[in-house]
């Protein structure tokens, strides 16, 4: 059964950062890629941020420049390095994982951007 165990959510100011980590249950040479995806209240869930196998990289429109993700494959783990944090960035982030058993999302974790 495939995991996804994420970390680093929390509240944080306007301007302020946040670390978001991933760690999957899965073989690094059996993940295709994995990445970040959003839901605020009300609104469809959307892409944040992704990273594939071979170290490319997808950004959604809202956070390019902000946001950086980036892996470290020796734990199957991905980060999510968000900086210049707004109130619009307020939402639930899930975990994306796309490997060789399928598609899997994490549990979720809140982050909050209010003064």
């Amino acid at each position: 059964q495939v995991q996804l165990v994420e970390s680093g959510g929390g509240l944080v100011q306007p301007g302020g950062s946040l670390r978001l980590s991933c760690a999957a249950s899965v073989t690094i040479g059996n993940i295709n890629a994995m990445g970040w995806y959003r839901q605020a209240p009300g609104k469809q869930r959307e892409l944040v941020a992704t990273i594939t196998s071979g170290g490319g990289t997808k950004y959604g429109d809202s956070v390019k420049g902000r946001f950086t993700i980036s892996r470290s494959n020796a734990l199957n783990t991905v980060y999510l390095q968000m900086n210049s944090l707004k109130s619009e960035d307020t939402a639930v982030y899930y975990c994306w994982l796309n490997s060789v058993y399928g598609v899997n999302w994490g549990q979720g974790t809140q982050v909050t951007v209010s003064s």
